[in-house]
């Protein structure tokens, strides 16, 4: 099943879609669907656009992504596969009340969070063993261990990644041009990004884009181009501890070491050299 721009396409049957991804980048188009998904990276890294919020990923996180957030996994390059699996589903996928019933009141927080989009923080090996096994099982056995995990996942510490909640849908055309605009800008955040050339992937003036990419991403350009620049200064000082500090500020497109740390600070509540030592995110 291929993941189609802002909408996933499943058989009338399936009441919860498994999907395996063993490729060598995921699917890193901007898209958004109806369904909530819960995705697990095990192999592989790289940066998560979701909603308004740019992160990092590697092997071993979970994440559950809200439907109708906008979002994008983009692979670090590498010549090994990366590896994910996840499941789609909406509130309503086993009857519309299905989730409202007295027995499973346990899950009730996860749909409550869900619109946020987060990511796992605690019982994560837990979770991972429930969901590797899900694509091998039958319809029972599957349904049986989705209701698990929703119940595992439920009483787990999580980290909010966005602030995009009752997201309103992209258009075609909307989604076509805020694409082009995150193609351009994550292969070439290094380099010294112009509005000017934002706004003409968009076919729009400095002003008319400022505005368009405001109202549909919560923040403006040149603040989505700061946390881009960020997120890739953290998988650095996670992978590659030859770097220097400085070293790794112009990698991520900064053009002053002091303009990096403060950022860096702004965004992370701590120091370059501190989330290195700590491996925080």
């Amino acid at each position: 099943m291929k993941v189609l721009p802002f909408e996933i396409s499943k058989p009338i049957e399936v009441n919860l879609l498994v999907q395996v991804d063993k490729e060598i980048l995921f699917f890193d188009k901007l898209h958004q669907h109806k369904e909530i998904q819960i995705s697990m990276i095990l192999k592989g890294n790289g940066k998560l656009i979701v909603g308004d919020s740019i992160h990092t990923y590697r092997a071993s996180d979970i994440f559950v992504i809200g439907g109708q957030v906008p979002h994008l996994f983009q692979s670090t390059p590498s010549s090994e596969h990366s590896h994910m699996v996840s499941l789609f589903f909406t509130p309503n996928s086993f009857g519309r009340d299905f989730f409202k019933t007295p027995d499973l009141e346990q899950i009730v927080s996860f749909f409550e969070l869900a619109p946020k989009s987060f990511r796992l923080r605690s019982k994560i090996q837990k979770a991972m063993e429930i969901m590797k096994q899900i694509p091998f099982q039958d319809k029972l056995n599957r349904f049986v261990s989705f209701l698990k995990l929703l119940e595992v996942i439920s009483c787990s510490e999580v980290e909010i990644l966005t602030a995009y909640v009752n997201p309103k849908a992209l258009n075609s055309n909307e989604g076509k041009r805020l694409q082009d605009v995150f193609d351009y800008v994550t292969k070439n955040f290094q380099t010294d990004i112009k509005l000017k050339t934002a706004a003409s992937l968009a076919y729009m003036t400095p002003n008319s884009f400022c505005r368009f990419f405001k109202q549909r991403t919560d923040k403006s350009f040149f603040q989505f181009l700061i946390e881009l620049r960020i997120a890739h200064s953290c998988q650095l000082l996670r992978s590659n501890k030859d770097l220097t500090i400085l070293e790794i500020s112009e990698e991520s497109g900064f053009k002053s070491i002091s303009n990096f740390n403060k950022k860096f600070k702004s965004l992370k509540n701590c120091t370059p050299s501190h989330y290195r030592t700590n491996l925080g995110e």
